[in-house]
């Protein structure tokens, strides 16, 4: 891949004054259609020490409008990001619809550096690549527009740039012994970084290797590649709008095992628990909680407890008798509703990414990123194609979170129709209860058929090893409490 890079090439003075008033012009005007169809943009820089990366960023911002601007520069994790899943530190900082993010250093720095200094296997690699890929496809298809640009120097060129940097009292700081050193370790980059290149550079998230020995050279080639891309993606926009076919919906999952009888038909909603031996194992589980959250807190292992249900499921009761186990200083209960303008200007995860627990601590979500194929899907809000791939997107989540030693742990809160309909009107003529029913939910109860169906492909589809659905009998409210409560314990025991 780097043969192709132009080496040597060079621009005069006279053709960069000459080409740059229009490419500004250009840019601008391009930035202005990103804008206004909210389509956020990742302009991605990596490439050898010297290569000009931040001079390039740089100028960026002087050729768009900065308002619409926002950098990153990721260098070593900080203790806080540490704490978190590797791709929460890249999640948190996506820009927003209509904004174009500049990323110097990203989720390739670490599999180049490790790989050249040789403490990650062929093996490794080949899985942090994978994982690459899907984030990225994640992201395109999410409605990112991703440029990934690799500056490329020969090791030449990389020595006399560090020379030069080195030689002015101005610039002497960006070189140090760590720059020297990669120096020397050249070919080791080399290879590792064209295997990197190679196995991420796809149609839809290309690679664009820019040589960057010549300054006004790579300004330009970064510009020009930069200037058109945003142009397809606006002019891709209008011609879909147009036709009516924005996206093609990706092919039909396979047929879920035993559709005519559920994974929710299998669930005993007749057991029942008798009051005394409710308040017995009530307090008994919950002192087990508390144990072994507290046991978590010291070990620094991380926990995500999941609640989803029908509507007067119980979920509200059952995440106070699970809270009530714990120091309030250890946990946070995340309350999910439709999403605030500001979570809709991003991608559906982002919001819960966000929200992940530091090491040691329990985030309960009521309600979470399953909404995607639930109500999203049914109501459709999501289209065929988005909570199509959603179950893919979401075990790959759950992965990451397992792989970090967070504890995942799912409910579903399953109650009869009748029962439904039981606590419903229940809720409407009682007072201080009438609040906890409105119309919508009436509307749901009309839907129940679809969202059936939709549940039952959830479980089906997501309930992997490190993170199983447990489905839980709601008709009886002090079982399913009881059920919550002793699994969620099981969970963090074997966890420890």
């Amino acid at each position: 891949m780097f043969e192709e890079a132009e080496l040597g090439r060079k621009v005069s003075r006279e053709d960069y004054d000459r080409e740059l008033p229009a490419l500004r012009a250009g840019l601008l005007e391009a930035q202005r259609g990103l804008r206004a169809m909210g389509a956020p943009a990742i302009v991605l820089f990596s490439g050898a020490d010297g290569a000009g990366k931040s001079e390039t960023v740089q100028r960026l911002y002087e050729w768009l409008d900065p308002r619409g601007l926002e950098t990153t520069a990721f260098g070593p994790p900080s203790d806080e990001e540490r704490e978190r899943p590797p791709y929460w530190r890249f999640w948190r900082t996506l820009p927003a619809a209509g904004r174009i993010g500049m990323f110097l250093g990203s989720w390739y720095t670490d599999p180049v550096l490790l790989r050249a200094y040789g403490k990650l296997n062929r093996a490794e690699l080949g899985r942090g690549l994978q994982r690459i890929s899907f984030f990225e496809q994640m992201l395109v298809d999410g409605g990112v527009l991703l440029l990934k640009f690799w500056l490329h120097l020969s090791r030449k060129g990389q020595r006399k740039r560090l020379n030069n940097l080195e030689k002015s009292p101005d610039t002497a700081w960006r070189v140090g012994s760590l720059e020297w050193k990669h120096y020397r370790l050249y070919p080791r980059f080399i290879r590792a970084s064209e295997h990197v290149l190679q196995s991420t550079d796809t149609g839809r998230a290309p690679w664009y290797v820019v040589e960057a020995e010549d300054e006004r050279y790579r300004e330009l080639m970064v510009g020009r590649i930069l200037l058109e891309a945003m142009r397809r993606r606006v002019a891709g926009e209008r011609a879909a709008v147009t036709s009516g076919n924005a996206t093609n919906p990706p092919p039909d999952p396979p047929a879920v095992p035993g559709a005519r009888v559920t994974v929710l038909d299998h669930v005993d909603l007749t057991r029942a628990l008798p009051d005394k031996e409710y308040r017995k194992r009530l307090l008994r589980a919950q002192a087990r909680v508390n144990r072994l959250v507290r046991a978590a807190a010291e070990k620094k292992v991380s926990a995500v407890v999941v609640f989803e249900g029908w509507d007067a499921a119980g979920k509200g009761g059952a995440i106070r008798r699970l809270t009530a186990a714990m120091d309030p200083r250890l946990y946070r209960v995340i309350p999910v509703a439709a999403p605030t303008d500001e979570e809709k200007a991003q991608h559906y995860l982002w919001r819960f990414w966000r929200h992940l627990p530091r090491a040691g601590r329990v985030t309960v979500y009521d309600r979470s990123w399953y909404g995607r194929v639930l109500v999203e899907r049914v109501e459709g809000f999501a289209s065929e194609a988005e909570w199509r791939r959603a179950y893919l997107e979401i075990n790959d989540f759950e992965q990451q979170l397992a792989e970090h030693g967070v504890v995942v742990t799912k409910f579903w809160l399953h109650v009869s129709s009748e029962e439904q309909l039981r606590r419903f009107e229940e809720r409407q003529s009682t007072e201080y209860k009438r609040h906890k029913i409105t119309d919508e939910d009436w509307r749901n109860r009309e839907k129940w058929g679809a969202y059936h169906q939709a549940v039952n492909e959830m479980v089906v589809r997501t309930s992997t090893r490190p993170a199983p659905w447990t489905l839980v009998a709601g008709d009886d409210k002090r079982l399913a409490r009881i059920q919550v409560l002793e699994t969620f314990a099981r969970r963090l025991e074997k966890a420890l």
